[in-house]
């Protein structure tokens, strides 16, 4: 899918041609729509595959005709049935003479925000603050959903203090999951952010400087949030499943000690149930009383044990 958009008035509107300054939005795009965009600005079709690779790297590369490709991660939701997953999805970011290009393997709502207009002054025809302000944006989401996953490790913790089931270790093992999805890819994205500073991929403009500055500071937060909340989850993990252990551990002594105490009336019944004469006290009270003697110090003794503990 193409879709083509230029700041007018102030506003990013839809257009229904490539013009000047505009900015072409490509999701999921076929062979034609690339073949398109190749012929009518010449990029390399390379270029415009990059980012079609859910495997590939965050990265930055100049062509001889001064396109420049930034190949960042981005963070997505993942919806499943029972909860929400987080994960990254490369997007390409292509800056030609004239034009920005995106490129992505599927929508998100980081490029959607620019589309309907919900950033504030966004401008086509400044290309490198416009490249600045996605970088931004990406940095901003990440620090978002970091948040979001905090807050759900948060219940789950609370939920696994009443239940103590392996559903909600799972639901915190997605997370961590999440985490390293992300820890991943800012450490990636932050190389990217590095090399731009250095000015020989994009011309970089005295205005935007400070920008491009924000953005490393963003993304090193996130960097830091995420390996915060791993540790965080780790320890929570480990925690955890010392106590189910444990609480297992409990479950099988209580257990163990009431077979022992069941099983003393039971030997001394089939003592006396067998066809054998002589036995002492061969009548029904006697061996009542006997068993619950037995089973009494058996008990005591366990008690003191504090096998029921």
């Amino acid at each position: 899918m193409i879709k083509i958009y230029k700041t007018i008035d102030g506003k990013i509107e839809e257009i229904e041609s490539i013009e000047k300054n505009s900015w072409i939005n490509l999701v999921n795009p076929s062979e034609e729509e690339l073949l398109f965009i190749t012929q009518e600005l010449g990029v390399e079709p390379d270029f415009l595959r990059a980012a079609l690779d859910e495997e590939e790297i965050s990265r930055v590369e100049v062509e001889d005709n001064n396109h420049a490709l930034i190949t960042i991660d981005v963070p997505v939701v993942q919806n499943n049935t029972k909860m929400v997953l987080y994960t990254t999805i490369p997007v390409g970011i292509i800056q030609t003479e004239e034009n920005i290009i995106t490129v992505c393997l599927r929508g998100n709502t980081l490029i959607d925000d620019f589309a309907k207009g919900r950033i504030k002054n966004v401008f086509t025809n400044l290309r490198t603050r416009f490249v600045f302000q996605i970088l931004y944006r990406v940095a901003s989401r990440f620090l978002v959903y970091l948040r979001h996953i905090n807050r759900m490790s948060a219940d789950i913790e609370r939920e696994l203090h009443i239940s103590m089931k392996n559903k909600e270790l799972f639901q915190l093992l997605d997370l961590e999951k999440s985490l390293v999805f992300f820890s991943t890819s800012l450490k990636a994205n932050q190389a990217v952010v590095e090399k731009l500073q250095r000015g020989r991929i994009i011309k970089l403009y005295e205005e935007d400087k400070d920008l491009l500055e924000d953005v490393l500071v963003e993304v090193q937060q996130a960097i830091e949030m995420s390996n915060i909340y791993t540790n965080i989850l780790s320890g929570t993990m480990d925690a955890f499943a010392s106590i189910i252990s444990n609480n297992l551990n409990i479950v099988m002594k209580i257990l163990t000690s009431l077979t022992i105490l069941m099983a003393i009336p039971t030997m001394i019944a089939s003592f006396y149930g067998m066809n054998v004469e002589g036995l002492p006290g061969a009548n029904f009270g006697i061996v009542v009383i006997i068993a619950l003697f037995f089973t009494g110090i058996a008990a005591f003794v366990l008690f003191k044990k504090k096998m029921f503990s």
